[in-house]
């Protein structure tokens, strides 16, 4: 197999993924073409479908939104002005690193003539001296690096490394390598004396560091820990959102509380943890640990959405969760993913894959329509009925592309790198953090390992594990919190289990391949919030294994409003086929129908409201928003309210 201009693409050495392995990480990723994800199970499916749809779609809308012709405009010298974001180069960074992933998964470049043309085309609006970007170039208004609190330069930066890194792991393609590395030492020959100069979007903290892994540059992580180290001192300029929506109030070893702008600070963070993974030094995973519980303690949706403020995408106070004004974009449960993976490698604690998990298939599922080809921006968890969504930061329905197009490509690079994420390795064998149908294919002390996982995840809670080896090794399995019981059998029979620290620890000689069945308590069940939580006090929401549930318009019973709709919370809960795209199991319970008068506000003992019995159904959160337009919500009033 060849790559671009004749470079071979690797299928038997193991290639490195986003992360590569770390010199102070608890836990090690598996090669990136070891996994492979079975196209019929749930993840697997996503990723066919992303190869299939999503990329294609995303190429298509470079050239329509006028991405391409910012860079042709400098490159070509073409007439015309800038279109779009600040950012929008990003827009063709993110499309490029998702096609290296892809490349890497398949084992051949894909969409190779497209990558010549883009890699050719950034490659000649480099300036002579390495600087790029198709913003500030052209325009003699702007100079470099003059406004980093908004101009994006070195957020833009970040993205154009990890194509570059994405491009060379997965399709053997350094041509981009080579522009990324010339820009590297633009800036910091520009910037590296001056205190001053961080950006205001966190993100290329965390890029410079997966590029130093990658070229052997210890210089690139030392400008990852300047720049990480510069934030917090309050020399951006000062603006009305507050130095805290750029991460900038605080020197990180004071930073105590998740706040401001939730993909800025999640990035943040997502670099502070690849510090600690290159360095070893406490203070950055002390600080990470810190801030997470912050994050996720009382600032996290029950989806793993974050973000609760419209007005600057940013963290609320603590227990500041309103549900149809969440504004949860997309890009931060991106972000919030890639951070858990890091910290996940850094400690080995299961509660890092849990939100992964959750995340993953909620918010980050329900932002990509099942055509793989409309988004959502914005994931809230309530749509109300009657709501007018004309403005893409809440719209009524998925829409096909955005003025701001962070999140579409931004989505493509993860599910195309999905599959890195399932598994990882250590000096005691192999942990299994996903239970996603696929195979495993993994280097132990012994020897190799091979685990091919079978299963119907995470409609199911029954796994079917066939594991053979070179000698002794631990297989841990993680146990997710949800799991209401559950038994393992070895070869048919009956095992003992130990689990410890969230997973189930197995170790034994497995030369001989052996069957493991895992199986499961996967019912649904009804959760409810902290009652400081106040926006869904007197609310519940439905919840399956790692699958919220929500109620959607389609599923009701004809000509009722959804705000009307109470739960019984003694009501038994079953489970129903569905009629709704891709859902294999929806929930049916009892309720009321509760018809509200007309007046906005009504005293005690004014007959206001009719009452009826009602049956509702609720499908996941993931898959609603693909039958038309129509009210959503995920938190149910009781019927006692």
């Amino acid at each position: 197999m060849t790559g671009s201009h004749g470079a071979a693409v690797a299928s038997s050495t193991a290639l490195d993924g986003p992360v590569r392995s770390t010199p102070f990480g608890a836990l090690r990723p598996v090669g990136f073409n070891h996994v492979r994800l079975n196209a019929d199970g749930f993840l697997g499916a996503w990723q066919y479908r992303n190869a299939a749809a999503t990329i294609t779609h995303l190429i298509d809308n470079l050239e329509t939104s006028g991405v391409l012709h910012n860079f042709r405009r400098i490159a070509d010298r073409e007439d015309g002005v800038y279109i779009g974001m600040d950012f929008a180069d990003t827009d063709l960074y993110k499309t490029l690193e998702a096609i290296g992933w892809e490349s890497g998964r398949r084992g051949e470049v894909v969409e190779a003539a497209f990558v010549d043309l883009a890699v050719d085309l950034i490659g000649r609006t480099q300036a002579e001296d390495g600087y790029i970007n198709t913003r500030v170039q052209g325009d003699p208004l702007r100079d470099r690096w003059s406004w980093l609190i908004w101009s994006h330069e070195l957020y833009s930066a970040g993205h154009l490394f990890q194509a570059a890194i994405a491009l060379s792991r997965g399709a053997n393609d350094t041509r981009l390598l080579a522009v990324a590395e010339r820009f590297a030492q633009r800036i910091l020959s520009d910037l590296a004396e001056r205190d001053e100069a961080y950006d205001g979007h966190s993100e290329v903290e965390t890029a410079l560091v997966e590029l130093s892994r990658e070229t052997g540059n210890r210089a690139y992580l030392d400008f990852a820990r300047i720049q990480i180290e510069r934030r917090g001192h309050g020399k951006l300029p000062k603006h009305p959102f507050g130095a805290d929506y750029f991460g900038d109030h605080q020197p990180l070893d004071q930073v105590d509380e998740a706040t401001g702008h939730a993909v800025r600070q999640l990035y943040y963070m997502t670099g502070v943890a690849d510090l600690f993974l290159e360095t070893g030094e406490p203070r950055y995973l002390d600080a990470a640990e810190r801030i997470w519980d912050s994050a996720y303690s009382t600032k996290t949706y029950l989806t793993g959405g974050q973000g609760s403020r419209h007005f600057d995408e940013s963290f609320g106070d603590p227990y500041e969760l309103p549900a149809d004004r969440a504004y949860a974009e997309t890009c931060a449960g991106i972000a919030s993913f890639q951070w858990n993976w890091r910290m996940l490698l850094a400690t080995g604690r299961s509660k890092y894959a849990a939100e992964m998990e959750r995340v993953l298939y909620n918010t980050i599922a329900a932002s990509v329509g099942l055509d793989g080809c409309h988004f959502f921006y914005t994931n809230p968890l309530q749509m109300r009925t009657g709501h007018r969504g004309a403005q893409e930061g809440s719209p009524s329905e998925r829409l096909s592309w955005f003025e701001c197009a962070c999140c579409p490509p931004n989505l493509a690079r993860l599910i195309a790198s999905l599959h890195t994420y399932v598994a990882t390795m250590d000096d005691n064998g192999v942990q299994l953090h996903h239970l996603t149908p696929g195979v495993i294919e993994s280097a132990v002390q012994s020897g190799a390992a091979r685990i091919s996982v079978h299963g119907d995840y995470p409609w199911s809670g029954h796994l079917t594990l066939h594991v053979q080896g070179e000698g002794a090794f631990e297989l841990a399995v993680r146990i997710p919190e949800w799991a209401q019981g559950f038994s393992v059998y070895i070869d048919g029979a009956e095992t003992d289990t130990m689990v410890r620290d969230g997973y189930l620890r197995l170790r034994r000689d497995w030369s001989s391949s052996s069957v493991v069945e895992l199986r499961f308590g996967l019912h649904p069940e009804l959760v409810h919030a902290h009652p400081r939580v106040d926006a869904v006090r007197g609310a519940v929401a439905l919840v399956r294994g790692p699958l919220v549930y929500c109620l959607e318009d389609a599923d009701q019973k004809p000509g009722s409003v959804l705000e009307d709709l109470r739960i019984d919370p003694s009501e038994p809960i079953d489970e129903i086929d569905s009629t709704a795209p891709e859902v294999k199991v929806a929930l049916r319970t009892e309720g009321r129908l509760v018809r509200p008068g007309s007046d906005l506000y009504a005293g005690d003992g004014v007959p206001w409201r009719t009452d009826e019995a009602a049956t509702l159904t609720a499908i996941p959160y993931f898959a609603w928003g693909n039958r038309g337009q129509g009210a959503m919500r995920i938190w149910i009033p009781t019927n006692s309210n």
